[in-house]
C-alpha cells in the first residue's frame, strides 16, 4: 500500500476544505439549523409526538442523513471532476499509484469532511431540541458507512460528468427527492399501505431508518435490513469504481 500517495491526496483535499470554510462548513450547518428552528421549535411544538419521540428530535437523524448524503456526493464528485477538467488527471493516472489508493485518498477525504459536518450538525441540534442517542456505536457506524458509500457514489458521478452542470443533476433530481421522501420528516408507518409499500423501494428509507434507530431505538424497517442494504450499495459502488479504472471509462480519451 502506497501510504505516502494516499496521504498526499488526502491532505490536498482536506486543505481545499480549510480554504473555503464558509462554503464547506458554515453554509450547510446554517441551512440545517434553519430546519431545526422552523420544524423543531416553531412547528414541532404544535405537532404530535411520533413513536413517543418529540417531533423536533424525531427529524434530527433525517436532517443529518440528508446533509450527509448531499455533502458526501458533492465533495467527492467535485474532487475527481476538477482534475479531469484541468487535465491533471493524466499525471495521476501515470503515477505509480494503484487505483484503489487513489480512491482511498479522494473518498477518504470526502467522507471525513461529511462525517465532521454531520457531527457538527448533531452538536448544533442539541441547542434546539432535547436529544438522546441510545446506541452511539451504531450511530457512528451508520454515519461512517453512509459517508463512505455516498462519497464513492459521488466519485462515480464526478467521473461520469462531462460538465459542471451534470455534477448537480443526480444530487438535485434524484438523491435529494429520495431523501425527502425517505422519511426524513416522518415515519413511513404514517403512510397508507400502498404508499408504504412503494416507499420500501426507496433505498434512502433504510439509511434513515437505521440511523434513527441508533438514536431512539425505533425504526421503520429492521436494523439488520438497513445495515445490509447499506453494505450492498457500498459493494456495488466499489465494483463500479473498479470497472471504471480497469476500462478507463471517462478517464482516458
Amino acid at each position: 500500500m502506497n501510504w505516502p500517495a494516499i496521504a498526499a491526496i488526502y491532505r490536498f483535499e482536506m486543505a481545499r476544505t480549510l480554504r473555503t470554510p464558509l462554503q464547506s462548513v458554515v453554509s450547510p450547518v446554517l441551512s440545517t439549523s434553519l430546519y431545526f428552528v422552523v420544524f423543531g421549535a416553531a412547528i414541532g411544538s404544535r405537532m404530535q409526538a411520533i413513536d413517543d419521540v418529540q417531533y423536533g428530535a424525531f427529524i434530527v437523524p433525517g436532517l443529518i442523513m440528508l446533509t450527509l448524503l448531499t455533502q458526501s456526493i458533492a465533495n467527492a464528485s467535485f474532487a475527481i471532476y476538477f482534475p479531469k477538467f484541468t487535465g491533471t488527471i493524466y499525471e495521476l493516472l501515470s503515477a505509480p499509484v494503484a487505483w484503489w489508493e487513489v480512491v482511498i485518498g479522494y473518498v477518504g477525504a470526502a467522507a471525513t469532511k461529511s462525517i465532521v459536518l454531520g457531527l457538527i450538525i448533531l452538536l448544533t441540534a442539541t441547542f434546539f431540541v432535547p436529544l438522546r442517542i441510545e446506541h452511539p456505536g451504531f450511530m457512528l457506524m451508520f454515519l461512517v458507512l453512509t459517508a463512505v458509500t455516498f462519497s464513492l457514489f459521488g466519485f462515480i458521478i464526478g467521473i461520469w460528468a462531462d460538465g459542471f452542470e451534470k455534477l448537480q443533476v443526480i444530487p438535485l433530481l434524484v438523491v435529494t427527492p429520495l431523501a425527502f421522501l425517505g422519511g426524513s420528516f416522518y415515519s413511513i408507518e404514517m403512510l397508507p399501505p400502498l404508499w408504504r409499500t412503494v416507499a420500501l423501494f426507496n433505498p434512502v428509507v433504510y439509511l434513515i431508518s437505521g440511523f434513527r434507530w441508533s438514536f431512539f431505538g425505533k425504526a421503520d424497517v429492521g436494523v439488520a435490513v438497513s445495515l445490509g442494504m447499506t453494505l450492498v450499495f457500498l459493494a456495488a459502488c466499489i465494483a463500479v469504481v473498479g470497472w471504471i479504472f480497469r476500462t478507463g471509462y471517462r478517464l482516458k480519451n
